[in-house]
């Protein structure tokens, strides 16, 4: 199994989601400024980096868990979901491939933050306000992360791409 999580710059809940996917966070308290910041490429990727798979690990299972950010385009996981089924058509490939949207998750503060850090170059003013995000939205990230697991799991062998919306973990 793939898991994707995606977003508009795949930066930031993406980054979240994965490192919770792989228990590299706590889950049982809400998290401080220092272990938010250490989350790889948390803040860390360019608008060039949109539409890059970002490779975060392989989880307890073994399974690949990658980021994307889609940026503002509707159709790229469609895209993608599309590409997936000819490629796994192709070459006679069954592993599942689950994309999970993180965006419901992104509270005001953590869009502010990110266009003034990564857009603006304004990290002193988008910083703080991308850290108040993520400490407000760690455990919606979380529950998202153990539904994506949950919907992985439960998939009928027949459905070689799973795209979730996630719109009940909105911010």
């Amino acid at each position: 199994m793939i898991f994707i999580y995606n977003d508009y710059g795949g930066t930031h809940t993406t980054s979240l989601a994965a490192a919770y996917h792989l228990n590299k966070l706590p889950t049982n308290r809400q998290l401080t400024k220092e272990e938010i910041l250490a989350v790889d490429y948390f803040n860390k990727l360019k608008t060039s980096d949109m539409g890059k798979l970002i490779f975060h690990g392989l989880d307890e299972n073994g399974n690949p868990v990658y980021s994307v950010g889609r940026g503002s385009s509707k159709v790229v996981v469609e895209a993608l979901k599309n590409l997936s089924l000819i490629l796994q058509d192709k070459y006679q490939n069954d592993e599942p491939i689950i994309y999970s949207n993180t965006s419901p998750t992104v509270p005001f503060s953590m869009t502010m933050g990110g266009l003034l850090s990564r857009r603006l170059k304004l990290d002193a003013l988008g910083v703080p306000l991308l850290v108040m995000g993520a400490k407000k939205s760690c455990s919606n990230i979380h529950e998202l992360v153990i539904h994506t697991k949950k919907t992985a799991a439960a998939r009928s062998g027949t459905e070689p791409v799973i795209v979730i919306d996630n719109k009940e973990y909105s911010a």
